[in-house]
């Protein structure tokens, strides 16, 4: 209806300061976006994942016991969902076959929208399982520690699955290390050693020295160590892993799910729950971390893909050149 004549300049002011609001409005929701934007493409997505087996074992299928058979098609194909859902910039995993499997992974991944041109994988003791790193950021350098040396009763032996450490560039001359470790399972290979405690510990122990071999002051140092630990938040071995002494490399990162749920690992044998998935992070990274936390990922394909839950952190970090 229009103003009458009286009052058409207050009812055209009305509209034009109406007009002068919803633009307002739409410059700062603008803003909010443009700047929510700079701000992801300043951060970097970090994940760990045990995969459960991509390679060739012994596995129940649909109930029926298979020899010598390699991972489901349907568990690749969650698997699949499961990253594409995290769309992580570098990705950490575990229990990876040979490299004619990491590249099968990799292939896959790429058709289904998640390319990483850059990959590693480290051949340790183990003869099946092995950790790997995918990723979209090119690496500075490559270092795989196969023979981390360690003591079990009395016995020298290596660390099962090394140790596989990839450096990342950052803007302005900076840069990363990601150590990747899968520590002994708790299977045991002794009736002295229930659960494989003491091995697991032993390697945690080298582990760590190797880790404060290359960064002898965690508090200057810019690392994450990150994989599966195979033991719970309290235990000797994950403790052992995570200081010397009073040197302590780094707090491990609080995590849950989006139920507020902190498990990363579903046992099937006893129908447990538990956490044994972990990234730890060095002080001087620590600011890094947004949120100052972790998320455990259980977006679709999570309970199919494997027995565990990805483990993810975002650094406030740009990536290099």
């Amino acid at each position: 209806m229009a103003c009458p004549a009286a009052v058409e300049f207050p009812c055209a002011y009305r509209r034009l300061a109406g007009l002068a609001s919803r633009r307002v409005f739409v410059f700062f929701v603008a803003m909010f976006l443009f700047l929510a934007a700079a701000a992801l493409a300043q951060a970097i997505t970090i994940a760990t994942y045990n995969i459960e087996n991509y390679l060739v074992a012994d596995r129940m299928v649909d109930g029926v016991y298979r020899p010598a058979y390699p991972k489901p098609e349907k568990e690749k194909a969650a698997l699949r969902q499961v990253v594409r859902g995290i769309a992580p910039d570098i990705l950490a995993v575990q229990e990876m076959g040979t490299q004619a499997f990491l590249e099968d992974f990799q292939r896959e991944l790429k058709e289904a929208g998640q390319d990483f041109p850059y990959t590693a994988l480290l051949e340790a003791a183990d003869p099946d399982r092995h950790v790997a790193v995918l990723s979209k950021v090119p690496f500075k350098e490559v270092r795989r520690h196969a023979q981390v040396a360690t003591s079990y009763f009395g016995r020298k032996e290596a660390v099962k699955r090394g140790v596989l450490e990839v450096v990342l560039a950052t803007a302005g001359d900076g840069e990363f290390s990601l150590f990747v470790v899968h520590l002994k399972s708790r299977h045991t290979e002794r009736p002295d050693d229930p659960e494989s405690a003491l091995q697991r510990r032993a390697e945690a122990e080298a582990v760590r020295d190797l880790v404060l071999a290359r960064y002898p002051d965690p508090a200057k140092g810019r690392f994450l160590v990150c994989g599966d630990w195979n033991d719970t938040r309290a235990s000797k071995p994950v403790t052992a892993l995570t200081k010397r002494g009073d040197t302590l490399l780094g707090p491990i990162l609080a995590a849950a799910d989006s139920h507020g749920e902190a498990w990363t690992h579903f046992y099937r044998k006893e129908d447990s729950y538990s956490r044994i998935d972990y990234v730890l992070v060095s002080p001087a990274l620590l600011p890094l971390v947004q949120e100052g936390r972790a998320v455990i990922y259980d977006g679709p394909g999570v309970s199919l893909a494997s027995d565990h839950r990805p483990v993810v952190v975002r650094l406030g970090v740009e990536r290099g050149p």
